[in-house]
């Protein structure tokens, strides 16, 4: 009996430590349950939204770029675009197949695709077409259920409403390239995204990109969006106002293009405002938006014209007779001349055993300053710069901004080039000889210059002061009831130069254009209140051209157009109270190889009589270019 009970004992004590083992068991998967669905909770649906719900970024609307006016240069238009998912797809090759049966992709497409899936995150959206129509669009989202990552997304193109005609100024917006995928702004990688590459969207890139939105969507196990959770949109870039007037420019342009190669600036002196900076060829910006086919690219870079160079700050010419004035206005400050002093033409001048003839092969005779800049007599200013020397002509053309950057707020500015006798020992070995001193007095050899800078050299003629060239306002849009300006900024330094001096030099100007025997008295303005002064120019392209031309073979059309010389004009008006100024460059001559008075003074006629006549410093056009314009589409 007590044996028995020995073992109920023993088992009772087995069956407890049992069943405590078995409590302890269940307490331990309580606990652990508890852990897991009450304390790890949070954790455990927040990995199951990041399966179910992606959030995205959305890239905000790029600031507008518009006129003085509002007239709008650089807006958005709604496009949609056919994106693919890299991770989502699986086989790249056959994705691209599949859409390639349904809208057009081209080798360079798929090699973009290629390259781009390579560079970015898997999960990152990568654009596979651009800017589709409804069709296109209809069709891809038609067949979206057997195309594994591929998405249709409507986003902003950017747009240009004037195209080429200010495609220098405004510039345009490219697809990021490789190099800045490694920015630390995560927008550069979604597929939409643009960055300015030339111009005004260059310079002020980080100004008009905005700031990202967000998209919150829920997908189902197939990637395949299901619907959106919420939406944050992002906070657009910064409007930009220009100085430029449209109505202007389009006229600048018109006048440019149809003379095949040119450049025209207009300039309010008072405040240093581009009202118009034109240059022709123009090209087609919004094409880059989208990118351009190989086909595209190379039909612009092979062009003759040069349709991608902003000439009118880029492009460099041997000023030739506009920088008479510049030559006469050292040698007046240097006291080696007087506007009195006299020197008398015969044709030509001697230098030892070299002739340098002046373009009037009679001769013009004896004449002074006034006249020798109304006539643009070549033999006047081989004495005047011999007598004042090129290292003084140098100082005094870098104050009126010739040969330095003047400063204008778009990339891509040249210097061009003001020769010293230091510059030529410098660069060539070889010590600067007397006769180059005497070309570059009538604007040739060495000495080259920029359309912008001609127009701030005739600024600074104008007013006396350092005037600098500005792009964007700073006060926005014109209104109604902007203050009208009524002096000169007095905000530029002086020059430096006599107030006589420049009153010589504006008064041989007035004659260039308006007495008889000027260079330019054809394209006088008839008006008494809105008279324009100014110079013209030839400048020479190759002296083999020159001398034939001097045997009397051949002139004009008759020589290559790559040839023939360069046509220019340096202006001001009104001449009572100078205010706009206007520089022109006609490369070559034109379509009928003329000379700058009978080509490019016509040009800056039309361009200071407009100016005037709108005088867009100090009001609103009663009739508005932009509703015009744009409504011819």
């Amino acid at each position: 009996m007590k044996k028995a009970n020995g073992r109920g004992k023993i088992l009772t004590r087995r069956a407890t430590v049992l069943a405590g083992g078995k409590v302890a068991l269940l307490a331990a998967l309580a606990g652990r349950l508890y852990y897991l669905q009450v304390v790890q909770a949070p954790k455990f649906s927040m990995l199951a939204d990041e399966n179910r719900i992606n959030i995205r970024l959305l890239v905000p609307p790029r600031g507008r770029v518009v006129d003085r006016f509002g007239v709008p240069l650089a807006v958005n238009r709604p496009t949609y675009r056919a994106v693919v998912i890299p991770e989502q797809a699986g086989n790249i090759d056959q994705t691209l197949d599949a859409v390639a049966d349904l809208v057009p992709l081209t080798d360079a497409d798929r090699r973009r695709v290629l390259r781009d899936i390579r560079n970015h995150h898997s999960f990152v959206p990568i654009a596979l077409r651009e800017d589709m129509d409804w069709n296109e669009m209809a069709r891809i989202d038609v067949n979206a259920v057997d195309l594994p990552g591929v998405s249709i997304e409507q986003g902003l193109i950017r747009h240009y409403p004037f195209g080429d005609e200010t495609a220098h100024v405004v510039g345009y917006v490219a697809p990021v390239s490789e190099q800045e995928l490694n920015s630390d702004d995560p927008l550069v990688e979604l597929p939409d995204f643009r960055v300015g590459r030339s111009g005004v969207e260059k310079q002020y890139d980080l100004e008009l990109r905005g700031t990202a939105g967000t998209s919150e969507v829920e997908v189902n196990a197939f990637g395949r969006v299901v619907r959106e959770l919420a939406h944050e949109d992002g906070i657009a870039g910064e409007q930009i106002v220009l100085g430029l007037d449209m109505a202007l420019q389009d006229m600048a342009m018109r006048h440019c293009a149809a003379q095949g190669s040119a450049s025209a600036v207009v300039i309010d002196s008072w405040t240093g405002e581009v009202l118009a900076l034109a240059s022709a060829p123009g090209f087609d910006p919004s094409a880059f938006a989208s990118g351009l086919s190989p086909a595209q690219w190379k039909a612009l870079v092979d062009n003759p014209y040069n349709p991608l160079e902003n000439k009118a700050i880029a492009g460099t010419y041997s000023p030739g007779s506009t920088f008479k004035p510049l030559v006469a206005t050292a040698a007046l400050e240097a006291g080696v001349i007087t506007p009195d002093t006299e020197f008398f033409c015969p044709g030509e001048f001697h230098l030892g055993n070299t002739v340098f003839h002046c373009w009037k092969k009679g001769g013009h005779g004896t004449l002074s300053v006034h006249r020798a800049i109304r006539e643009s007599c070549d033999v006047f200013f081989y004495h005047t710069a011999d007598l004042v020397g090129i290292d003084r002509i140098a100082q005094m053309a870098n104050r009126f901004g010739l040969g330095v950057k003047v400063g204008i707020d778009v990339p891509g500015e040249k210097t061009g080039l003001i020769p010293t006798r230091a510059w030529k020992l410098a660069t060539t070995g070889v010590a600067w000889q007397r006769g180059e001193t005497l070309s570059c007095g009538i604007g040739q050899s060495f000495v080259s210059v920029t359309p912008l800078q001609l127009a701030i050299y005739v600024a600074r003629i104008a007013t006396g002061h350092v005037v600098k060239p500005v792009l964007v306002r700073d006060d926005g849009v014109m209104t109604a009831s902007s203050p009208i300006a009524a002096a000169v900024d007095r905000s530029f330094s002086s020059i430096g130069v006599q107030q006589k001096t420049l009153a010589v030099i504006r008064d041989a100007m007035y004659g260039v254009v308006n007495e008889p025997h000027g260079t330019a008295y054809g394209a006088r303005i008839e008006d008494p209140t809105m008279i324009m002064g100014g110079k013209t120019g030839t400048s020479q392209v190759h002296h083999i051209a020159r001398e034939i031309r001097d045997r009397g073979v051949v002139t004009g059309t008759k020589v290559p157009w790559k040839d023939r010389d360069h046509a220019l004009f340096i202006s001001f008006a009104p001449v009572s109270a100078p205010r706009y100024v206007c520089s022109v460059v006609v490369e070559h001559g034109g379509a009928t190889g003329g000379e700058g008075g009978a080509v490019a003074a016509p040009i800056a006629h039309d361009l200071l009589l407009a100016a005037q006549k709108r005088d867009p410093a100090r009001r609103v056009p009663s009739e508005p270019f932009a509703a015009a314009k744009l409504a011819q589409g």
